[in-house]
């Protein structure tokens, strides 16, 4: 493949959403949601790579560690299970979630903190009561992807109730954040999952150039600590961070309070 494949034309109000193309500059378009994300090459082979590490990290906890972090490239929760975008070819943490009946957990929760709603997250999982799904993230009206992610948005048929939006307007910072965090806590606690996936991005930074939230460095630290104490097998499956100088930085501090908790 000479260049990058990046969706032109996709279906719009008032086009067919029911019939695919045949040309690929339509099957492109139909089968994208944000067309910033380009396909090149390698990105097949870096997708399976990402969500192979995912898988990895799962198998391990289902063998018994406690914990176990996934360091994805691509990201994946925007992913959804027909279209790409935001970055995102496979739902890494989706993928996670949906192995942890096979060693025993019948209920999983999948905590989504990123500061983009985890929309491909969401759409897997809308309609299913076995895994609870909740996100603390920028308002949609305010930020990508902009069309869900709203706080009425519960869940359909027997899903309802086991969908958890937490939205904040610019210049969130950590209390008002952190109280969202609690309360996605105290449900997924009162639930009774069994198993964790936390979908880790850390672009809430103050810093981070697309993001709007106000959190420090050490405010990752107790997060960490925060989801530590839910003493559940947990999973964590990087997604967001766009502050370079300080992703790593961010991404441990939440690992070192989640092991000392």
């Amino acid at each position: 493949m000479a260049g990058e494949v990046i969706a032109a034309n996709v279906p719009a109000r008032g086009m067919h959403m029911d019939r695919i193309p045949q040309n690929i500059d339509g099957k492109v378009g139909y089968y994208c949601h944000a067309s910033e994300t380009a396909m090149t090459q390698g990105t097949w082979a870096a997708a399976l790579a990402s969500v192979s590490c995912a898988q990895t990290a799962q198998r391990h906890v289902a063998a018994g560690a406690d914990s176990a972090f996934a360091l994805c490239r691509p990201p994946g929760h925007h992913a959804t299970a027909d279209q790409y975008g935001g970055y995102c070819f496979i739902n890494n943490a989706a993928v996670v979630a949906e192995m942890f009946p096979t060693s025993g957990a019948g209920r999983v929760a999948v905590l989504d903190i990123d500061f983009h709603h985890g929309n491909g997250t969401q759409s897997l999982f809308y309609d299913r009561a076995d895994v609870m799904f909740a996100s603390l993230h920028g308002a949609p009206q305010e930020t990508y992807p902009y069309y869900l992610g709203y706080a009425d948005e519960t869940g359909r048929g027997t899903g309802e109730g086991f969908n958890l939006n937490y939205p904040m307007t610019a210049g969130t910072g950590y209390g008002l954040w952190s109280q969202a965090l609690d309360d996605a806590i105290a449900k997924i606690t009162t639930w009774g999952a069994e198993a964790l996936v936390v979908s880790l991005g850390v672009d809430a930074y103050k810093d981070d150039p697309i993001s709007f939230f106000k959190l420090e460095s050490d405010d990752f630290t107790d997060a960490g600590r925060r989801i530590g104490r839910m003493k559940l097998p947990t999973v964590f499956c990087m997604e967001g961070g766009y502050a370079i100088e300080a992703v790593g930085i961010n991404t441990v501090n939440v690992l070192e309070g989640f092991k000392d908790a």
